[in-house]
């Protein structure tokens, strides 16, 4: 087997996914047969269909097309940022400030409801998250935004790393500083979500894999979720997915476009990687593309970067990855990958996530942008107690349809994520 051949590993998962590769075995939960009846219909095990199951209980039944975590949720890098995906200042122009705060202060809730899950969940949680910037001179920048973070939102999780300090840290010279949050961190998603799915079915939630559900309804009162062997009645219905989402979510689809973004492990780096990431924390850097890594507890090297726009993977993600990681670590150009995988997600226009009511007890979450993480399981929990506050909260951040209706949708925004990505190279 050669070093750019990822290894077989089965799956749902991905082939090659190191966390398949990694988790325990979970049991293969049996497909719906025939018309069973609930409070709450979920559509999706990843995490917001998990942290409703989990809020919920006896009261809820979950249909997975694939697996638990199979999707986005079980091949993403893992790493857990605070706050929303976009930043304070950038909220405050969009939302005011008003808004800005409580989406800040859902974002802390969201962090503790977090940590209640890595408190009892073995998932591999390590604290400690960088952010590199690729470029210089935005010392100043980055300083403005520790003291608005300290001042107004009294966040005093953030400090600043110059180059010199930020290189001996991550054991690499291209990186011009940048900020520590000693708030973030980083798992293993896929042991989190099978300990969720685990914890949920403890709870008597009923959870149903290889089950596709392929329309809803509404007859009198209730709700009628159909798949291709049965039915599900219901009072409320949850649908979830972020790349995924199908017909079923409605106007959700217009705001979340799917991409694919690719990860590959390298082998155990023996003593180098005690001078790769000392402090083991997580890391992302500013491109547009970004790139993101970190060390597994066994000493390979986590590494994500490189996407595309277009349905399916390359035939080779290995050596897509390794151009990447060649460039933040020239010296493990030609190291071993063992492990390369491709997963897919959901993004919007102002990448912060769409969530809300589409019909009358129905409701929706996707489009988290690479930042489901730590917030999807918290969403799940508001959309499964109804939290309307919240939810209220989260629909009024602006998520725009994407432009070009129907047919034109797709070459538009391709070419203007395309525009977005070159310019990390120039």
């Amino acid at each position: 087997m050669t070093a750019e051949t990822p290894h077989p590993y089965p799956s749902p998962y991905g082939r090659g996914n190191w966390y398949a590769a990694t988790a325990p075995n979970f049991p293969d939960l049996a497909p719906l047969e025939g018309d069973v009846q609930t409070e709450v219909c979920i559509v999706g095990a990843g995490f917001t269909g998990l942290g409703a199951a989990l809020a919920l209980g006896r009261r809820a039944v979950v249909l997975e097309t694939s697996h638990v975590g199979a999707a986005a949720t079980g091949r993403n890098g893992g790493q857990v940022h605070t706050g929303q995906r976009r930043d304070q200042a950038w909220l405050e122009k969009a939302v005011g400030r008003d808004d800005a705060l409580a989406l800040w202060r859902l974002a802390q809730d969201a962090r503790a409801h977090f940590k209640t899950l890595t408190d009892t969940v073995s998932c591999d949680w390590r604290p400690g998250m960088i952010h590199a910037r690729h470029k210089p001179n935005g010392e100043a920048e980055d300083a403005a935004y520790v003291a608005l973070m300290a001042d107004r939102y009294g966040y005093d999780q953030l400090d600043l790393i110059d180059e010199d300090d930020l290189a001996h840290e991550l054991g690499t010279d291209v990186y011009h500083g940048g900020l520590v949050d000693r708030g973030g961190g980083h798992v293993h998603p896929l042991k989190l979500a099978q300990g969720m799915a685990r914890r949920a079915l403890a709870a008597g939630a009923v959870i149903h894999q290889h089950t596709r559900a392929e329309t809803w309804r509404r007859e009198g009162a209730n709700i009628i979720v159909q798949t291709a062997r049965g039915r599900v009645t219901c009072e409320r219905l949850i649908l979830t997915g972020d790349g995924s989402l199908n017909a079923m979510a409605g106007v959700a689809r217009a705001r979340v476009m799917p991409i694919n973004n690719f990860i590959a492990v390298t082998a155990p780096l023996g003593p180098l990687a005690d001078e790769i990431i000392r402090s083991k924390a997580a890391v992302a850097d500013s491109r547009f593309v970004v790139n993101y890594f970190r060390k597994t507890p066994d000493g390979r090297l986590l590494f994500g970067g490189g996407e595309n726009y277009r349905p399916g993977f390359p035939r080779d993600i290995a050596r897509l990855v390794r151009k990447n990681l060649a460039k933040v670590y020239p010296r493990l150009a030609d190291v071993e990958i063992t492990h390369a995988w491709g997963g897919t997600l959901g993004i919007t226009m102002s990448r912060m996530p769409f969530v809300g009511e589409i019909a009358p007890g129905v409701r929706v979450a996707s489009g988290y942008s690479g930042q489901g993480v730590m917030l999807a399981p918290y969403v799940g929990r508001l959309l499964a107690e109804g939290a309307r506050e919240s939810i209220d909260l989260l629909s009024r951040v602006p998520t725009p349809p994407f432009p070009g209706g129907r047919w034109l949708r797709w070459p538009l925004t391709v070419a203007g994520l395309s525009w977005y990505a070159l310019r990390d190279r120039l």
